[in-house]
């Protein structure tokens, strides 16, 4: 019996009645969440070539690696103060890097201090990063500085990275010797078990190529939890695991590891209730203390994702208090009208653009998750409150097609100054607001205005080729993501990134790219179209 199935029907038993007794809910869902907790797999992965980047203008990220020796060289090549060199592990990874150290001279009379650099992007191993002047921590910048006492010896760094190149600098020795570096090796780590299967026979190779770095992005954000990017923050996000989650049903299939972020979120939410936009999970389930309007509500559809997917309704029963309570909570928002009224003071994400009106999105999410969580209700065996939610969704429609559709431009429009924006124009379809017909039109308009406010992220872009698919655009779907996720493989990606503007390379929202992530949980969706919808298969 799966481990799954075996909580399920645990938590039916007196046993386990008896077992929890007058245990908070909150406590009992991280008591399952914490039974869920994975062992994650190792995989011993060796370097492919020493390298040094170049500077190449005319490519996206603006270097490039160049391939100056093997690796077995460095056996032979003594370094001292000041030398340095570039390692390729020739594939992303999260994981722990080590290594033999041992010197060789008159003597080795002192410690050896080193810096170990660890590369996501060529950028991060060739640009020195004490030029770092961005919005977040320093901490978070991949180097460490190690001190290494006696020789020889193995060394491991402690903390784990998500790389694929590593630059080694001497810092110091004493003059009286040099060092020597060995083995160098990576324990790469992820709970992705299962290898999915290929393609089917036919599948364009440029599409075979955005599949393979999808599951490559997916594979290194799978840890304890669904992380939203090993290199940084490494945290639970509710966002990202709606979308990582779509992507591993027709992948890796780990149904658990979906299972045990579900009931972190419901074990730690705010005081009043609300589920928390992100959980820590290293020492302990923590709560983020960061809160989203629509990532709460899209807990809701990440929800009946999982039911659907994994069959089951024990869990939408178990869980349908913190569905009751998100729409108890972001419904108050909504006004006598019948349409989204943003309260100030929230958090609001839909997307990193700082021009971006979102209120046409917020009302569009909203509608969205009530209509999932009419369905889910099915599951729940929550008839009742299905019923008042199907009330509400009803005066929603008919308000937002009223305030938002732009019958003159055949757009949907949001705020006061009726921007244009592909994100409104996403929504509307997902939440059903827009008919195939409408949608259809609407997006077509939208993307073909030069002043319409584009998505910063591949977190929107998933949601424009879905809401794209839903009002029969197939062709223009795959385009999209052909572009657009195709765009950073020809840049080079090997794992897909945070942040990707084909127009800007040194976007980031943190001022900074040398924080931005380059493997990132909101970008791994193109698997789940051309898997789980066989987006490819229009193609060939």
């Amino acid at each position: 019996m799966q481990r799954r199935t075996f909580l399920q029907a645990a938590a039916l038993t007196p046993q386990a009645a008896k077992h929890t007794g007058n245990e908070a809910p909150e406590a009992r869902w991280i008591r399952i969440a914490e039974s869920l907790k994975p062992k994650l797999k190792e995989t011993l992965v060796t370097p492919v070539a020493i390298v040094r980047p170049q500077p190449a203008p005319d490519s996206f990220l603006h270097w490039k690696m160049e391939v100056t020796e093997q690796v077995a060289a460095l056996a032979q090549r003594p370094l001292k103060r000041g030398d340095s060199f570039i390692v390729d592990f020739g594939r992303h990874m999260a994981g722990y890097v080590s290594f033999k150290l041992s010197g060789t001279g008159e003597a080795v009379d002192s410690p050896v201090r080193l810096r170990v650099t660890f590369g996501e992007a060529p950028a991060d191993v060739a640009v020195p990063l004490e030029s770092y002047t961005g919005t977040l921590s320093r901490a978070w910048l991949p180097d460490e500085i190690l001190n290494v006492d006696f020789l020889p010896r193995r060394v491991e760094v402690p903390r784990r990275h998500a790389f694929r190149w590593v630059k080694f600098d001497v810092i110091d020795t004493s003059p009286n010797f040099a060092v020597h570096f060995e083995r160098i090796e990576a324990r790469a780590v992820t709970s992705a078990i299962m290898e999915p299967a290929p393609l089917p026979a036919g599948t364009p190779e440029a599409l075979r190529s955005i599949d393979r770095v999808s599951l490559n992005t997916l594979r290194d954000c799978m840890q304890t939890v669904f992380e939203d990017g090993p290199r940084r923050d490494r945290r639970l996000w509710v966002g990202d695991l709606r979308l990582q989650a779509l992507t591993n049903y027709v992948s890796f299939r780990n149904f658990d590891l979906v299972k045990r972020c579900l009931y972190l979120f419901a074990g730690l939410p705010r005081e009043d209730g609300l589920v928390a936009a992100c959980v820590y999970d290293d020492p302990g389930p923590k709560c983020g203390r960061q809160f989203i309007m629509d990532y709460a509500v899209l807990y809701i559809a990440a929800l009946l994702d999982y039911v659907k997917a994994a069959k089951d309704q024990q869990t939408a029963r178990e869980l349908w208090p913190v569905v009751r309570k998100q729409v108890e909570l972001v419904s108050q928002f909504i006004n006598a009208d019948g349409l989204f009224a943003d309260p100030g003071g929230w958090w609001i994400f839909i997307d990193w653009r700082e021009e971006l009106e979102k209120t046409a999105s917020m009302h569009g999410v909203l509608l969205f998750c009530l209509k999932q969580a009419v369905e889910l209700a099915g599951h729940a065996g929550q008839q009742a409150d299905a019923a008042k939610y199907q009330a509400l969704i009803h005066r929603m429609t008919a308000a937002g097609r009223t305030r938002f559709f732009d019958s003159a431009r055949n757009v949907f429009v949001s705020g006061p100054q009726g921007q244009v924006s592909w994100a409104s124009q996403a929504w509307m379809v997902m939440s059903g607001l827009a008919t195939p017909e409408m949608g259809a039109v609407a997006l077509r308009n939208a993307m073909k205005m030069p002043d319409a406010v584009r998505p910063g992220t591949p977190y929107l872009y998933h949601y424009m080729v879905e809401a794209m698919l839903l009002s029969g655009l197939r062709k223009e779907a795959l385009d999209l993501l052909s572009s657009y996720w195709g765009g950073m493989v020809a840049a080079g990606a090997d794992t897909f990134w945070e942040i990707y503007d084909p127009s800007d390379p040194m976007l980031s929202p943190y001022k900074s790219i040398l924080v931005n992530s380059y493997c990132h949980a909101w970008s791994c969706t193109p698997s789940y179209f051309l898997r789980g919808l066989q987006l490819g298969r229009t193609a060939g």
